[in-house]
This record gives structure tokens, C-alpha cells and sequence, in this order.
């Protein structure tokens, strides 16, 4: 199977490796080619064997081509292409991959950034306005640490779209002993949960370096579930999706980990930087601060409450302390739990 995935960062790294050490009957199964927007980074990952700036602890395999140039080139010939940029270069992507026949999935997660007057949009949004339909796409999402795909640890993820071709060639591409693909239909579902996952993992970081008990983190992550399902099912997402591993499973391990960048910059807020200090500290994409602000609008422009993004929200833009954050949603007045 020729694999073709666009993005060098962390992710596509890692899912690169993965699929090109994939191994059926004493052979490798896959061609993979990992493409870089840098050609000075690719060249010294061809060179080195190493993503020195996302990826450093991994060995690439010897099978693993690194290329860079033309986007639409790199995936004629593939049988599934794979978008790893931030959710940011989503659009310019797929403006570029509109006239490719194989399958073309996303792996970012998030709203894209809302212009003056119109609400953030997913990436199934994004793909239906410019693509109208000639694509067949889907997203691949799910609990995940780049550096633990890339070493081979147990993982499971979901496939989402609604062409089921496009889920089975993700299981060929990437099912292995290492790292389990489930498919799924809810596009939206599985969408939304990658998306929210990462602003309340901002919340979770504020609430662990306040060092406000182990209480309070769960009370966060039970109530953001609950907006986090509110929003997806507003959006015409299957509850149940929500609950699973591109839902809760993704929330529990951004929110609890410590390789999370988002729940980082929770952190590091709480100790008193700021948000540029927090996000330059990083070196890398934290989502949920770009995506924050547009979770909100499109909860508001739906009437659903989501009091807790909207807290992060007030934080990110230095509006409210992290401390009054908490003050503001613990004041809140008592309710019924729904």
C-alpha cells in the first residue's frame, strides 16, 4: 500500500514510522513518504534519520522516504493520503488535494479559526465547502502521545467517515499489534471531541497548578465531558461517540498527561507567565489555545452553555485570573446535573 502523508511535525512523524514498520509475513507492507513544507528540514531528516525539532527521540526507518515540493504530486499515485498540518493549513490542503482520487483524512484537531461574521468551522465543514463532495475524506482521532505511536506502545484510535472504503483503508494502513483503528460514521462526533478535549485540558493544567486537589480535577473533567457532549450533539453528533475513545478517551489522556502541550499551558499559566510566555516556552501547537475562542462562539451561536470553556477562554485573553476563574465557576448557581 503507498501511504502519502503531508506534515512533518509530530504526529505525521509519528504515524509515518508506524505505517512503515509495519510488518505482514517477514516484509514491510507499506511504501510510506513523509512530506515536509521545509526542504531544508527534509533534506536533513532524509540525511540524519531524525525529526531533530518535533520528534528527536525516534530513529526513521530506512523505508521511510522524506520528499518536499509539490503537495498534489506527492499523492497521485498513493492509495491514501494523510493531512498531518495543524488544523490552521487544513484549508489550504484540501484546496490543493480537491482533484485527488485516493481517500484524504485529517489527523488535526480543532475549529478552524472564525473570520469576522462567520463561526469556526471542523474539518468536515471546511472539506464540504471546498471540495464540494468530489473528495472522499475522514478524520483519524483518538487518545494519542505522538512519541509513544512512534516507539510502538499500545494505542487505539478511530477512524471516522462516511464512506466506509475510507475507514478500511486506514485499518490496511495502520491496524497493527501496536495500534488498534476502530471505524466509525459520526464524523461530527469524533470531530468535536478532538476538538474541545484540548481547551479543557488547558482547564485541567489551571486546576492542577493551582494545586486544587484531585477532587476538583475530577469534578472539571466530568463537567467538561458534559459540555464537551452538549456542543456535539448540538452539532448532530451521536452521544455515544462522545464516550468513547475520541471523546473521553482523548479528554482523559490530554487533560491527565504530561506530554500534553495544552494541559502545559495550563500549567504554566497557573504559575503566573503569560499566555506568549506559556505558548513560546512550548516550541510547539498547542490547539486549544487557537481553538478556545472559537469553541465558544460556535456554543453560543447554538445556545450551549459551556461555562468552563468560556472560563478558558477569559483566561487565555488575561481578562480574569486563573483564581477568579475558579471563584467565577464555583459561584455559579446550584442546578440539576445534566
Amino acid at each position: 500500500m503507498k501511504i502519502s502523508i503531508l506534515g512533518a511535525g509530530a504526529w505525521g512523524t509519528a504515524m509515518a514510522v508506524s505505517a512503515a514498520n509495519k510488518v505482514a509475513n517477514n516484509q514491510f507492507e507499506h511504501q510510506v513518504t513523509l512530506w515536509a513544507r521545509d526542504a531544508v528540514q527534509a533534506a536533513q531528516m532524509q540525511t540524519t534519520r531524525k525529526n531533530a525539532r518535533y520528534l528527536p527521540q525516534i530513529t526513521l526507518p530506512d523505508a521511510l522516504q522524506i520528499t518536499h515540493g509539490d503537495v498534489p504530486t506527492h499523492c497521485v499515485a498513493a492509495d491514501v493520503c494523510i493531512i498531518a498540518t495543524p488544523m490552521s493549513a487544513l484549508r489550504g490542503m484540501l484546496l490543493q488535494l480537491q482533484d485527488v482520487t485516493c481517500p484524504v483524512v485529517w489527523l488535526c484537531k480543532g475549529f478552524e479559526t472564525a473570520l469576522a461574521g462567520h463561526v469556526g468551522l471542523l474539518g468536515h465543514e471546511i472539506a464540504a465547502e471546498v471540495c464540494h463532495d468530489k473528495l472522499r475524506y475522514g478524520v483519524l482521532s483518538g487518545p494519542s502521545f505522538a512519541l509513544e505511536v512512534a516507539r510502538g506502545q499500545p494505542t487505539a484510535l478511530v477512524a471516522a467517515s462516511n464512506h466506509a472504503n475510507v475507514c478500511d483503508a486506514l485499518v490496511a494502513a495502520f491496524h497493527s499489534t501496536a495500534l488498534r483503528i476502530y471505524a466509525n460514521d459520526d464524523v461530527i462526533g469524533v470531530e468535536v471531541g478532538g476538538a474541545v478535549k484540548n481547551v479543557l485540558a488547558i482547564a485541567t493544567g489551571l486546576c492542577d497548578g493551582l494545586n486544587l486537589g484531585l477532587n476538583a480535577r475530577a469534578a472539571l473533567l466530568t463537567r467538561g465531558l458534559a459540555e464537551m457532549t452538549r456542543l456535539g450533539v448540538a452539532l448532530g453528533a451521536k452521544p455515544e461517540t462522545l464516550m468513547g475513545l475520541s471523546g473521553l478517551g482523548d479528554l482523559i489522556l490530554t487533560a491527565t498527561g504530561d506530554l500534553s502541550r495544552n494541559r502545559q499551558v495550563g500549567l504554566l499559566l497557573a504559575q503566573g507567565q503569560s499566555l506568549s510566555q506559556a505558548v513560546t516556552s512550548l516550541g510547539h501547537v498547542a490547539e486549544g489555545v487557537y481553538s478556545a475562542r472559537t469553541v465558544s462562539q460556535r456554543a453560543q451561536s447554538l445556545g450551549v452553555e459551556m461555562p468552563i470553556t468560556q472560563s478558558v477562554v477569559d483566561v487565555l485573553d488575561g481578562t480574569i485570573s486563573a483564581k477568579s476563574a475558579v471563584a467565577q465557576l464555583m459561584g455559579r448557581d446550584a442546578t440539576q446535573e445534566v
